[in-house]
């Protein structure tokens, strides 16, 4: 019913609970209230912690028109008071609350604000299937092609809203996010039967990574295999005009680019990185592949190293 109460008192709060029977075979659930003159008990309807009017559909939407969205573009979203509320009963200030079916991103905003109003650092995980908006729908003629698009722009704009209304309380909150779609491994194949394999093929397996994969798509591949947060911090530096990404202050760098030498390596292994990841068909020459154990040998003897 909503009481913060104690072990003490709980034999005190059920005596005062008793159940009324109704028409065909039902009860309703009364509080104790008082004693009238004439010696009856009065009763009143106990009221969950749930009917707060901020928790309806009505404020929901109210919530979702405040972020400049119509009314029309997403039907009967949840409501994020009723998110941060859930937030604050789970008292877990540092921990992963996931919603599997995040419609318009609301629990996102729920969470932002809670995290803006204890100071905690709550994460979240939202997974929505990418439901195509119907050809001719308000969320179409908005530029939304799919749900997600529309939970992605909701987490922008409520961001941006929470720090402008509480900047003291929000100046270091973090409103950022990533997002990821389910697809299949970043590498080819390599199964193939030598019998069926003709030599016009044969090109086709000099790099058995998928040509439409990008140097985040391997990146992120790598953080799993690690066991790396999804959510930890990225930097993507240059060296000799290549891309190097840092995560986690040297706690692993990976270079997903061609044409890679031996200052670029040596560069790498001077980092001193706990984990090194290079693309196999990225080495320039034979020569630097063959010096690229040998450099980290020299200049970073601990790195994990790992080619794909």
């Amino acid at each position: 019913w909503g009481y913060q109460t104690s072990v003490q008192n709980i034999d005190f709060l059920v005596a005062r609970i008793m159940p009324k029977y109704k028409n065909d075979d039902k009860y309703t659930v009364y509080e104790k209230d008082y004693i009238d003159k004439k010696g009856e008990i009065r009763t009143v309807k106990e009221h969950t912690c749930w009917d707060r009017k901020e928790f309806n559909s009505d404020n929901a939407m109210l919530e979702f028109k405040n972020l400049g969205f119509s009314n029309q573009l997403f039907p009967f979203p949840k409501s994020s008071s009723l998110m941060k509320h859930i937030a604050y009963l789970s008292n877990c200030k540092d921990g992963i609350v996931m919603d599997f079916f995040s419609g318009s991103g609301t629990f996102a905003e729920g969470i932002m604000k809670q995290n803006a109003a204890d100071g905690a650092l709550r994460s979240y995980i939202l997974v929505q299937l990418p439901e195509i908006c119907e050809e001719g729908s308000e969320a179409f003629k908005a530029g939304y092609k799919n749900v997600c698009e529309i939970g992605k722009e909701r987490i922008r704009r409520a961001g941006k809203k929470i720090k402008e209304e509480n900047p003291l309380a929000a100046k270091n909150l973090d409103t950022g996010f990533r997002v990821f779609k389910l697809d299949s491994s970043n590498m080819k194949d390599v199964y193939y039967n030598p019998g069926k394999t003709e030599q016009k093929d044969l090109l086709g397996h000099v790099d058995n990574i998928k040509e439409d994969r990008t140097p985040e798509d391997l990146l992120f591949q790598v953080m799993l295999e690690f066991g790396i947060p999804l959510s930890s911090k990225i930097s993507k530096t240059a060296i000799a005009g290549k891309d190097v990404f840092n995560v986690e202050d040297n706690f692993l760098i990976a270079c997903f680019d061609d044409d890679i030498t031996n200052e670029i390596i040596t560069a790498i292994a001077k980092e001193k990185p706990q984990y090194v990841v290079l693309r196999d068909s990225g080495f320039k020459t034979d020569s630097v592949a063959a010096n690229f154990e040998q450099i980290f040998a020299t200049y970073s003897p601990d790195t994990t190293r790992r080619i794909l």
